[in-house]
């Protein structure tokens, strides 16, 4: 489990990121997801990354270092944030620069409120995400808003609807921040992936 993690970096631009020296997992998803609430809640740590009532708040890739050992990133969200077109674009040819170009990036976390029914713009995403070869994994959020028949249901409409996307359904897991529910299972799978990173391939 992560018991200490602790801001890196912040930047604008992905060439300026940390040296690809050690496994980093990205989180991002739409603007009112829940992200920076649940890498707080995997790190253990509710005051690691900003949270904020009004969408929007992460604008730059966000480096945090979780035990020495791998990197958490924290990207922009897309959609809702009330922000200029030209603002919008920048974060767009940030975020997909990074995530093209990552040698590190082990998994992409592309978070998915569990209490909606499929979002056009999480399936787009998801497609260029594929169509670009960049490692996802679903993370569905804000499982204790629902029961859990419901999270159930809500979650297999969201995979039955990316079988146009992949030929098998992406791995995923359902969390809250707020219960913590799938905490040691997300924790765990970064872990394992963790250990069998080779800077050298």
């Amino acid at each position: 489990m992560i018991k200490k993690a602790t801001f890196l970096t912040s930047n604008s631009d992905f060439r300026n990121c940390p040296d690809p020296t050690k496994p980093e997992f990205a989180f991002i998803g739409r603007s009112n997801v829940g992200k920076s609430s649940l890498i707080n809640m995997l790190a253990n740590n509710k005051n690691l990354a900003k949270t904020s009532g009004k969408p929007g708040k992460t604008q730059l890739i966000n480096h945090f270092d979780a035990e020495g050992k791998w990197w958490i990133v924290d990207l922009p969200g897309y959609g809702f944030a009330q922000v200029s077109k030209s603002i919008k674009a920048d974060w767009e040819k940030m975020i997909k620069g990074y995530l093209t170009s990552r040698p590190n990036l082990k998994a992409t976390f592309v978070l998915i409120d569990s209490r909606l029914d499929p979002q056009k713009r999480d399936l787009d995403f998801i497609l260029w995400c594929a169509q670009n070869g960049v490692p996802i994994v679903l993370v569905f959020t804000k499982a204790d808003k629902l029961s859990v028949s419901k999270v159930k249901g809500n979650v297999n409409k969201f995979l039955a609807a990316s079988q146009v996307i992949f030929e098998e359904p992406p791995l995923y897991f359902v969390t809250s921040s707020t219960t913590a529910v799938g905490r040691e299972e997300l924790v765990g799978f970064m872990e394992e992936v963790a250990e069998e990173f080779d800077p050298e391939n």
